[in-house]
């Protein structure tokens, strides 16, 4: 569906300014106080990236039966930019109204929804929850919750500001699996945690790549323009869509990114986290013609990045480590020659005072370790509300909080915090990729990165301290025509 956009960004702009001066366009359930439900009992859900991942997030919130098309809760509109890839969704959902822009949607049919998903590549995801949260939606987003670390701050600030119902889709946070290693390390079961290792087989995309220079056709069913959104601008190129576009830095957040908010949200949780007070990194490298290159645009194809965090609610100092790329930690002599260490895909690995713990992907199967420890273990009592449905349950437990149900348990006051620290990751990352070239010995050019170094950041006002450089990657520049209207 082709539309005209000048007229409707206007519109929506309008909109916007009216919900930032104090007038805020509540969803018809709110208007009936707490607890209210609309007649029909059912939600009103905007799918914001209908193709791919938003298939299947749209189905877990509208509670879709996969048997019978049958839906607990209302599909009324969805946006996306590629009409081949968003054809399943479109025809799942033939009642809902099509669109391409998400800002025309919202300016056309603000007043009969009541709640968006956004399931968009990582770079749109900041402006469409945003906008919808302006309009006093209720928003589900995608992990990684947005591209970089300044919106991160700013998605937790406007959904306290609107009052909105919120989660981020790391649906692991639902598990119960983390809710047994919060409860075991909080009961001491391992004594003061000190040190935990995580670890990813990611990427299972193409990364380490120099940008491309053909410039295709653009295939008839993609708005290129809406598709490149916030990013810069670049020509149209198969490389970056419909997948791969996480290992590229104009649209992507890398392995990190992508796989952190589900294998770092349990570490996050059980320690009870902030901000870290350094991050230092270290990559595998770009070689062309046998002499290292700058990183031209793709997140390198294994890294392994170091947090440190200050002692905290009477826990002490502790370091996280990230690998990824196939790296792995030391393997614990605790673990038998013939166990896995995590899944085989990732895990973590908490090392204490008095022991080890060990899960997989998503908080999965804790375990002490030795793994004979758990065959006189006892438990300690559960302390945290566990979520029906387990990970399953996830989206649907967002649609209960959109209709005065509990808040969610990686709602953005939690997932703005965990998004914040996992991008400190890419940000050192990117630092220590900063190629600059000097003079060596014989006056030979040779390559150098500056940015291979401990990096001090200051968590309340969003700046590195000790490497001004490094500052570039905590905000980045919209096109023109984009903005958080922040």
């Amino acid at each position: 569906m082709k539309v005209s956009r000048t007229v409707s960004r206007r519109s929506f702009l309008t909109h916007s300014a009216a919900a930032l001066s104090g007038v805020m366009i509540l969803p018809r359930h709110v208007l009936g106080g707490p607890g209210y439900r609309a007649p029909s009992d059912r939600l009103n859900i905007a799918g914001i990236g209908a193709g791919g991942r938003g298939t299947q997030v749209l189905a877990g919130a509208c509670g879709y039966d996969e048997a019978t098309g049958a839906t607990l809760d209302n599909v009324v509109a969805l946006a996306d930019v590629d009409d081949a890839r968003a054809a399943p969704t479109f025809e799942r959902y033939a009642k809902a109204s099509r669109f391409r822009d998400f800002r025309v949607m919202l300016d056309e049919m603000h007043e009969s929804i009541d709640a968006v998903t956004v399931a968009t590549p990582d770079h749109m995801h900041a402006v469409a929850a945003t906008a919808a949260m302006q309009l006093g939606k209720h928003v589900y987003v995608e992990k990684p919750l947005t591209h970089d670390v300044y919106e991160a701050r700013m998605l937790s600030e406007a959904a306290r500001r609107y009052g909105v119902a919120t989660q981020m889709g790391n649906q692991g946070n639902s598990g119960e699996g983390i809710r047994q290693l919060c409860e075991w390390i909080w009961a001491g079961t391992i004594g003061d945690v000190h040190t935990v290792h995580t670890w990813t087989n990611r990427p299972v995309w193409p990364q380490g790549l120099v940008r491309p220079s053909k410039t295709p056709s653009v295939p008839d069913s993609l708005d290129w323009d809406l598709w490149l959104g916030t990013a810069p601008e670049r020509p149209y190129h198969p490389s970056y869509l419909p997948f791969s576009w996480r290992g590229w830095w104009d649209f992507g957040t890398g392995a990190l990114g992508d796989m952190a908010c589900h294998i770092v949200d349990p570490v996050f949780k059980a320690l009870k986290l902030g901000h870290p007070t350094t991050v230092e990194a270290s990559a595998s490298v770009f070689v062309e013609n046998w002499r290292p290159i700058d990183n031209l645009g793709s997140a390198p194809n294994s890294s392994i990045i170091r947090f440190e965090f200050p002692a905290r609610e009477q826990m002490g100092p502790c370091t996280v480590i990230w690998y990824d790329g196939g790296l792995l930690p030391p393997r614990p002599d605790e673990l038998g020659e013939d166990e896995v260490m995590g899944d085989g895909g990732g895990g973590c690995l908490f090392e204490g005072t008095q022991g080890k713990v060990m899960c997989e992907t998503y908080g999965f199967n804790p375990s002490l370790l030795p793994t004979s420890r758990m065959d006189d273990f006892e438990a300690p009592a559960a302390q945290l509300p566990r979520v029906k449905g387990d990970i399953g349950g996830h989206q649907r437990a967002w649609v209960q909080a959109c209709k005065g149900g509990d808040p969610c348990s990686s709602n953005f006051d939690y997932a703005g915090p965990l998004t914040e620290m996992v991008l400190m990751g890419n940000l050192a990352l990117r630092s220590f990729m900063l190629a600059e070239s000097y003079e060596g010995a014989g006056g030979r050019r040779r390559t150098r990165y500056p940015g291979r170094k401990k990096l001090r950041w200051d968590g309340e006002n969003m700046r590195i301290t000790n490497f001004e450089a490094a500052n570039q990657f905590v905000r980045r520049t919209y096109r023109d025509g984009w903005s958080l209207g922040m």
